[in-house]
């Protein structure tokens, strides 16, 4: 069991180093490895400000971007996913604690829950100074409160290139919400975001 689902989200602090709020609306990009992709993007899709999540991979090289290189786990690749957000309304800091505290566990290495493998690491894939500046800072804050009993394996690295998925990877959960596997990984965080964050989630509709 991931330990992050014992832990109550209400436990984890805001960032307390975060980006500011911009003045006006735009888009910004956050690309974050957190186990198997579905799972990821379906709690960032939930999320008021978020106008898209694309799975897909970094970390690796463009020639073994493909799901069935990439789950061999002889490549650099994880799978990871792009969040597409407007920074007016949610910062880097705020998807960082949805990360830690319901998207994944960080204390697990080169897996996640079930799956197994290099491809499933933990990682925030940077994309400028000041995101590595949140990540390295909020890392710090939870090893220092505590949070978790075991230590963050989380890999803060530059992003050098993000590869999107194939198709049918794409809103995987929300198009196959009564697969096993779906049901039993992300429908949990999903609904555990929308009951923690209630006042950052979209309204249902």
């Amino acid at each position: 069991m991931e330990v992050s689902t014992l832990i109550s989200p209400e436990k984890f602090p805001d960032p307390a180093i975060d980006t500011p709020l911009a003045n006006a609306p735009g888009e910004a990009k956050a690309v974050l490895a957190g186990g198997c992709f579905w799972c990821v993007e379906a709690v960032y899709q939930q999320l008021d400000g978020v106008s898209a999540v694309i799975n897909g991979y970094a970390g690796g090289e463009a020639e073994t971007a493909d799901y069935q290189t990439v789950s061999s786990g002889t490549t650099d690749h994880a799978e990871a996913v792009e969040v597409r957000y407007d920074p007016s309304r949610v910062s880097y800091g705020q998807l960082l604690k949805v990360f830690f505290s319901i998207a994944h566990d960080p204390t697990q290495k080169n897996r996640q829950g079930p799956d197994v493998g290099r491809q499933y690491r933990s990682a925030i894939f940077y994309a400028d100074g000041e995101q590595k500046r949140v990540a390295e800072a909020y890392v710090a804050q939870l090893e220092k409160a505590g949070i978790f009993d075991s230590r963050i394996v989380t890999e803060i690295v530059p992003l050098e290139q993000f590869y999107e998925a194939e198709p049918y990877h794409q809103d995987y959960a929300e198009r196959n919400p009564m697969q096993p596997y779906i049901f039993f990984n992300a429908l949990p965080k999903v609904k555990k975001v929308r009951t923690y964050f209630k006042d950052r989630v979209k309204q249902a509709t």
